[in-house]
């Protein structure tokens, strides 16, 4: 079993498919549409590939799928096909207008957030020492550091935000011993925070109406006729759209 891939990349040569063999544990998954690992180029080097098309055998010698990430519908990839034609563009751009935001990152199927988060590098016994032997003077230095003890793993923004000192004096503290900055990874959700369920059973204004019982109409008639919904952005165009789906 061959997969024909797009490669998710926006190179113009790159605007073509490639054949990969489909790993026997794979054959009852990978269905047209399916988002891949693949090794591509010179060194193997895992990209991240789209499947547009499934056949029996390849004229080429190929290697193998390394791994399934998630599936699109095969409209989903027709529609793409179409779409690269009419505007002349990139297959694999298409592809990943049909993608839940927050998914496109190569690898990662929600892309995560680095910060420079900062903690204590000395026990606190030790610092509170050094202040009582007046070894640490500057009442910056002294504020910086007891917001820290209280806040362990706070950023550099949040230090200046709260403290009054700057960047410079936090960097001071790093270099004497005290402070230690480490690169921390925030796990985002995209649909964090937002009730799908009340996505549900939208209730049309009625200008929406009107356009929808309009373009209903043609399509119970069967009946094909281009339609354009004018609105301003924020008017809620989509709604119509994906109601009428």
């Amino acid at each position: 079993m061959i997969a024909e891939v797009i490669i998710n990349r926006t190179a113009k040569k790159l605007n073509r498919t490639f054949d990969y063999l489909v790993p026997k544990d794979l054959e009852d998954l990978i269905i047209i549409g399916s988002k891949v690992l693949v090794p591509f180029g010179r060194g193997g080097k895992l990209e991240e590939a789209f499947v547009v098309g499934i056949k029996e055998k390849s004229d080429f010698e190929v290697k193998e799928i390394t791994k399934i990430e998630d599936n699109l519908s095969e409209k989903q990839i027709e529609l793409a096909r179409w779409m690269a034609k009419r505007y002349f563009c990139n297959v694999s751009d298409c592809i990943k207008l049909m993608l839940t935001p927050g998914t496109k990152g190569k690898h990662n199927k929600v892309q995560d957030k680095k910060v420079n988060a900062v903690y204590l590098k000395k026990d606190i016994e030790e610092i509170d020492f050094d202040i009582e032997i007046g070894k640490i003077k500057s009442e910056k230095h002294k504020r910086i550091i007891n917001f820290v003890k209280e806040n362990d793993g706070v950023t550099i923004p949040e230090i200046e935000m709260f403290t009054d000192c700057s960047r410079a004096i936090v960097n001071t503290l790093v270099k004497n011993g005290y402070l230690e900055i480490v690169e921390k990874k925030i796990e985002r959700d995209p649909l964090e925070g937002k009730n799908i369920e009340k996505t549900n059973n939208l209730e049309l204004t009625d200008e929406q109406k009107r356009a929808f019982e309009r373009i209903n109409t043609n399509i119970e008639n069967n009946e094909y006729k281009s339609f354009l919904l004018y609105g301003v952005t924020g008017s809620r165009k989509n709604r119509s759209i994906f109601t009428i789906n």
